[in-house]
């Protein structure tokens, strides 16, 4: 048998649209040549080389490296057969990244090149990182990214148009979430720590505590009734806050500041004894009696039958939220947190309990100094 059918024989058969690997022997200016092991020199054309534009074949081979192509055409006359690495990384590529995509599996990338609105990457197709995508604030200059290598995500895939939107931003959030649910599940419920006060909202304040925001809902900004958490704190005040809840997979954290701090049940409470006689705030009205702030969140009840000597149906009868009141501290039990108050008895320094006359508002007021239960009370009394 001679060399030449021995070789014929020994040959393998190419078709279009075959996967061969090969190694590259040279490179030049508008191709690549390829030892496939064929009878025929393999030729990769420039435009065959990348997905992306690019000025050189040496911007993605060298000589020596070994390349997966595919055959386009064996061209007998020239005695040489074409081949895309571009097209063999494609058929791969899709596969891969529809896996990425449904598993949300970040991946390394290199960036290209910048491009109008964002990046561009080579990932055996053309990948394109939108600029609102590169970050987790909006980046002005892209240029510094250029020929780093990122870490991306598969947020858009469609392989019949050859569209494929990566994100880095969408790594990073995914990154800061588990950094966030692993600093959550370390916070131990019950513990006092401090924390920054990032934002105020209308329904409470967001706290930074050990690099995660928890929420410090408005009820629990302090011991009396905060309107607007403005009144209390401003972003960037350091602040106590006793963690009330932790939940890693909500992400989520509720805080306390008023916990965090002693109760005035615990200290302001004993600045008060039976029988003294104080100015407060009547802060809720309910139909049996009323309570009246003697401190910020320290609230004594007055009950409806010590708000005159005269019958009151009800307390909202003669009194109001805001209004200022002098009352006589009755009983005090910190630790049921009550305190009973009389507004009736407060006029009557002495203590001493007055019968209601049945005289006209005029006799009631003559002779006197000062304010009597008819000025605070006309009127109830005009009704009557």
């Amino acid at each position: 048998m001679s060399e030449e059918l021995q070789e014929m024989l020994n040959t393998p058969t190419l078709n279009p649209g075959d996967l061969v690997k090969g190694t590259v022997v040279e490179v030049d200016d508008k191709k690549v040549i390829v030892d496939i092991g064929y009878k025929f020199q393999g030729i990769i054309p420039i435009r065959e080389l990348s997905p992306l534009r690019i000025q050189h074949p040496s911007e993605v081979v060298a000589v020596g490296d070994e390349v997966l192509t595919s055959v386009v055409k064996l061209d007998e006359d020239s005695e040489a057969v074409i081949l895309s690495r571009r097209d063999a990384a494609a058929q791969t590529a899709w596969e891969d990244l529809v896996q990425k995509y449904e598993s949300r599996t970040p991946f390394e990338v290199t960036v290209h090149d910048v491009v109008k609105g964002g990046l561009v990457t080579d990932v055996g197709v053309r990948g394109f990182i939108p600029a609102s995508l590169v970050d987790l604030k909006f980046v002005d200059d892209l240029e510094s990214f250029k020929g780093k290598k990122i870490r991306v995500m598969v947020v858009e895939i469609d392989p019949e148009n050859n569209k494929l939107i990566l994100s880095r931003k969408a790594v990073l959030e995914q990154e800061q979430a588990e950094e966030a649910a692993r600093t959550i599940a370390s916070l131990e419920v019950g513990s006092v720590v401090e924390g920054t006060v990032q934002r105020l909202t209308n329904f409470g304040v967001f706290v930074d505590v050990g690099g995660v925001d928890g929420l410090v809902h408005v009820s629990e900004l302090a011991w009396h009734h905060v309107a607007d958490p403005s009144e209390v704190v401003k972003p960037g005040d350091k602040v106590k806050v006793k963690i009330l809840r932790a939940d890693p997979e909500a992400g989520r954290v509720s805080l306390s500041m008023k916990e965090a701090s002693p109760s005035p049940w615990e200290t302001a409470a004993y600045d008060f004894h039976p029988g003294d006689v104080v100015t407060g705030v009547v802060r809720r009205v309910v139909d049996f009696g009323a309570f009246v702030e003697l401190k910020p969140g320290l609230e004594g009840l007055v009950h409806v039958s010590q708000i005159s000597y005269e019958h009151v149906a009800k307390a909202s009868d003669v009194l109001e939220e805001g209004q200022e009141v002098k009352v006589k501290v009755l009983a005090v039990d910190p630790e049921r947190q009550r305190i009973s108050l009389s507004i009736k008895d407060a006029e009557s320094r002495g203590g001493g309990r007055r019968e209601p006359r049945h005289t006209s508002y005029e006799d009631r007021s003559s002779g006197s100094t000062g304010a009597t239960i008819g000025d605070l009370f006309r009127d109830l009394f005009n009704k009557g």
